[in-house]
């Protein structure tokens, strides 16, 4: 079974990297980009079969280790 976590910074909270791609389209000739958002995609095959368990050991992972739930939000995908 695979999961994908998508981790992304909580509204409100600064994200340079996202600020520096959307100056960088702009240079490039990228008009009308007025906000850019970073985050991150984590993938994860697991042997659990049973999907609701999975999706329950998962989020126990995003929050002990795999996100900053102060200042990040993830939501998880099991296929």
């Amino acid at each position: 079974m695979k999961a994908r976590v998508h981790v992304m910074l909580k509204n409100g909270v600064l994200d340079p990297q996202g600020e520096a791609v959307r100056h960088a389209l702009g240079s490039l000739g990228f008009d009308g980009v007025e906000g850019v958002r970073q985050g991150k995609i984590i993938e994860l095959d697991l042997t659990e079969t049973d999907p609701s368990k999975a999706k329950e050991t998962v989020t126990a992972m995003c929050e002990k280790l795999l996100a900053n739930t102060v200042i990040e939000s993830y939501s998880v995908e099991i296929a």
